[in-house]
């Protein structure tokens, strides 16, 4: 296949798994529960923290934290007492647990008391075209606040080479205005030509098979050999090709 070809098939790609029946059956939908734009972000936040594993189980959990907010994310994470983190308890995922959503709430209501907020904090400075540095200086204000070590492994940090799969799916949700109704595109402030595709199991053996990733680990430089080619393919939108990548593996078993 050429490289021509492939941009094709992959624009096609896009086309069949860009739509809202998407929706139904990933943890994006989470986010997609509210209308209120800091509703939005700390829900998509957190569905995408607890992002790996079984996706049914993913959703079911994620549901659950917002239940246990009351389905006010953003009012509980600013107006919480320290005796409404218990509600918490007994609460887990995978190896995400009570303690973890405690220190999460207690961090977010940080942020977005002293640092103007999720967006602004994981905005790329002007210089940057690429989010390395932001999640980067995002993972050091998460825990800047008294947290227990088990806490930080939660948040990646792509200066140790980790792709960063979680935290690139809740930008894409963020920034991407698809016109289709999936990705949000609540933050205006930031450039979907910046983002990165979220590089998983099923999406970087897909890349290998159509000859887009060489590189054998799913790690950072993998992600910046994958971005390389899908930059070229479309500047501006690059990330699209995630729903292209993930649908082939994921639905078609490429």
């Amino acid at each position: 296949m050429t490289q021509k070809e492939l941009n094709e098939f992959l624009d096609h790609k896009v086309v069949t798994y860009n739509n809202p029946d998407f929706i139904t059956s990933d943890p994006i939908q989470i986010p997609h529960l509210f209308a209120r734009k800091e509703d939005s972000e700390i829900a998509g936040f957190l569905a995408a923290t607890i992002a790996w594993g079984n996706r049914t189980m993913i959703i079911k959990n994620a549901h659950r934290l917002m239940e246990l907010m009351g389905n006010v994310p953003f009012e509980f994470v600013m107006g919480h007492q320290e005796a409404d983190l218990e509600r918490f308890d007994g609460f887990v995922h995978r190896t995400f647990n009570a303690d973890d959503i405690r220190h999460f709430v207690r961090s977010l209501r940080n942020i977005y008391e002293n640092h103007q907020g999720l967006e602004a904090v994981l905005r790329p400075s002007a210089q940057e075209d690429n989010y390395q540095q932001a999640i980067h200086q995002f993972k050091k204000i998460f825990f800047e606040i008294p947290h227990l070590d088990r806490s930080l492994k939660h948040v990646s940090d792509p200066l140790k080479n980790s792709a960063s799969k979680r935290i690139n799916m809740f930008l894409r949700w963020m920034v991407r205005n698809d016109k289709t109704g999936v990705d949000l595109g609540l933050w205006e402030s930031h450039s979907p030509a910046n983002l990165h595709c979220p590089l998983d199991v099923h999406s970087g053996n897909v890349a290998r098979k159509l000859g887009i990733l060489t590189r054998k680990q799913n790690d950072w430089k993998a992600l910046v050999e994958l971005d390389t080619t899908l930059r070229k393919f479309d500047p501006k939108d690059p990330v699209k090709y995630d729903f292209a990548l993930f649908g082939l593996g994921v639905f078609e078993k490429f």
